[in-house]
C-alpha cells in the first residue's frame, strides 16, 4: 500500500498542486550546488528557444530574450509566451549571424526604448546593425536603424553585436573583424572595433578619433578580433569586454578611449590551423588584456553581481563560456587583478550564451540550443 505520507509523495503532490494553481509549468529545480563561496540551485526558468542569444529586463516585470533566428520572445511573470514579438527588424540568418543584443534605454519607463543588434544583409555583403524601436505590449513601433558597420564583407563570422550604455546614456557597441584580420588595425573601417554613439547614432563627444579625417568617427577603441561579453562596472562605471581570441588567446579588457588592443599584431592564440599568427604578444603602443585564456573557452555574456541573493559573490565577474560548456567566475581585487577564478556549471553540459544580473538579484542564464533554455540561479 502507498504511504501518501512519505516525504517522496508529500513533496511530489506539493508540488503539483502549486503548479495547477498557478496555471503553468512547474520549474525544474536541481540538487544544491556548493561553490567556493557560495551555495546556489539552478532553476529551469523556460525552454524550447531557438538558439537564444541575449536577455534583458524591463521595468515593467516582463523580460526579452532574443533568438538568433531572428525571433523576440517574451517572458511574462516567468512565462516563456509563444507568440513573438512584432515589428522586429529583417535579419540576415546564417553562419554566426542572425539577431544578437537587445538592451533596454536606461530611460525605458518614460521613453519605452530598446535596442537590436543583428546581422544585415545586401547585394552588397553582410555587417551588424542596431536599431531602436518602442516597446510596448508584444509590439515594437518607430524602428530605426542608428548604426551600421561599413564596410560590408561577403564572409558571415565575427559580427560582434554585444552592447551596453555607460553612466552617460552613452551605447557602445562591438563589431568583429568580420574574419578580416586586417581590418581590426585599420580605423578608416569600422570593424575590429567597439563603437560609442548617441541614442541618435550620432558620433559621441569625446571620442578619440572625432576629428581625424583618416578614422571613424564612432571607433571608440580598435584592434579587437570578436567581443561577445560587454558589461559596465558597478562602481567605476568602466565598460568591460571579453572577445574571442583563436586557439587561445580569449580575453577580458577594460575599454579606454582610442586604445588598440592589438589583434592581430599581438595574441596569446594561434591560427585554428596550429600555424602562428604572430610572435609577438606585446608590442608598444598596443594593450595587455587583464586576464586571458590559453586553451580558448570560447566566452559569450558577461555580467557583474551586485545582488543581495547570492552574497558570497558579491563584486565577481561572470563569464559564460561555449565551448568549455561552463560558467568561469572571477574574483578582482582593488587594483584589478583577476584573484580567483572558479568553474560553476562545467558538467551539466550547456553551452552559455548569456548571463545577466535580474531585478530579482539572481543570475539569468540563456543555453546555446536548438532548444535552449532560460535558467535562473538562486539561493537555495
Amino acid at each position: 500500500m502507498l504511504n501518501y505520507h512519505h516525504p517522496i509523495f508529500f513533496s511530489f503532490f506539493s508540488r503539483l498542486l502549486s503548479g495547477l494553481c498557478l496555471g503553468a509549468a512547474l520549474p525544474v529545480v536541481a540538487d544544491t550546488l556548493s561553490s567556493d563561496h557560495q551555495r546556489y540551485q539552478v532553476q529551469t526558468i523556460a525552454d524550447g528557444l531557438d538558439y537564444p542569444w541575449s536577455i534583458t529586463f524591463l521595468p515593467t516585470g516582463e523580460a526579452l530574450v532574443t533568438e538568433r533566428a531572428g525571433q523576440l520572445r517574451r517572458l511574462v511573470d516567468n512565462q516563456l509566451q509563444e507568440a513573438p514579438v512584432s515589428g522586429v527588424p529583417e535579419v540576415a540568418v546564417g553562419g554566426q549571424g542572425g539577431l544578437f543584443d537587445v538592451i533596454a534605454d536606461p530611460d525605458f519607463a518614460d521613453n519605452r526604448r530598446i535596442y537590436l543588434s543583428y546581422a544585415h544583409g545586401t547585394a552588397e555583403g553582410k555587417t551588424t546593425r542596431v536599431a531602436r524601436a518602442q516597446y510596448r505590449d508584444g509590439a515594437l513601433s518607430n524602428l530605426k536603424v542608428i548604426f551600421e558597420a561599413l564596410p560590408r564583407s561577403g564572409t558571415s563570422r565575427h559580427f560582434g553585436g554585444r552592447m551596453a550604455f555607460d553612466d552617460g546614456g552613452h551605447l557602445y557597441i562591438s563589431v568583429g573583424d568580420r574574419g578580416q584580420k586586417s581590418r581590426a588595425q585599420d580605423t578608416a573601417n569600422d570593424a575590429g572595433g567597439v563603437h560609442r554613439i548617441t541614442i541618435d547614432g550620432e558620433p559621441a563627444m569625446g571620442n578619440p578619433f572625432l576629428f581625424d579625417d583618416g578614422a571613424r568617427d564612432t571607433l571608440f577603441t580598435y584592434g579587437n578580433r570578436n567581443i561577445q561579453g560587454m558589461t559596465r562596472h558597478p562602481q567605476t562605471n568602466d565598460i568591460w569586454t571579453h572577445e574571442h581570441g583563436p586557439r587561445g588567446g580569449d580575453e577580458v579588457n577594460i575599454l579606454q578611449s582610442g586604445t588598440n588592443y592589438g589583434w592581430p599584431a599581438i595574441t596569446y592564440g594561434i591560427d585554428y590551423s596550429g600555424k602562428p599568427i604572430t610572435d609577438k604578444t606585446a608590442l608598444p603602443g598596443m594593450a595587455q588584456p587583464l586576464h586571458y585564456w590559453d586553451p580558448s573557452i570560447a566566452p559569450s555574456g558577461m555580467a557583474f553581481y551586485t545582488g543581495e541573493q547570492l552574497p558570497g559573490w558579491q563584486g565577481d565577474l561572470f563569464v559564460g563560456a561555449l565551448k568549455f560548456q561552463k560558467i568561469v567566475r572571477l574574483r578582482i581585487n582593488d587594483k584589478q587583478q583577476v584573484t580567483e577564478e572558479e568553474d560553476l556549471l562545467a558538467d551539466a553540459g550547456h553551452r552559455i550564451r548569456d548571463i545577466r544580473q535580474g531585478p530579482d538579484g539572481a543570475l539569468w542564464v540563456l543555453t546555446d540550443a536548438s532548444n535552449g533554455k532560460v535558467l535562473k540561479i538562486t539561493a537555495p
